[in-house]
């Protein structure tokens, strides 16, 4: 799957940071709205010890849509981009 990275196009609206695709256009709406400090630190954020309803450091965190993983979509706003690998 990491060759599959190395080989794909530039995407518009997603960007590979490592850990996943990323949302762009989120990305940048979550950085305006995230200027309040944290009262917790992420791992209460994120792992099973606090609730069963984890909250992602990352909302803008793509999913692929689809098996042959030729779609991405970001759950948070909606956002689908096609990926053509080369």
């Amino acid at each position: 799957m990491l060759g599959a990275i190395l080989f794909m196009k530039e995407l518009n609206d997603f960007y590979n940071h490592g850990f996943g695709w990323i949302c762009r256009p989120c990305e940048r709406e979550l950085a305006v709205i995230d200027t309040k400090p944290q009262k917790h630190s992420r791992v209460f954020q994120e792992g099973e010890a606090e609730s069963r309803n984890p909250v992602l450091s990352n909302v803008a965190l793509a999913k692929w849509t689809d098996k042959t993983q030729r779609f991405l979509t970001c759950p948070r706003c909606g956002l689908t981009e096609a990926v053509e690998k080369s």
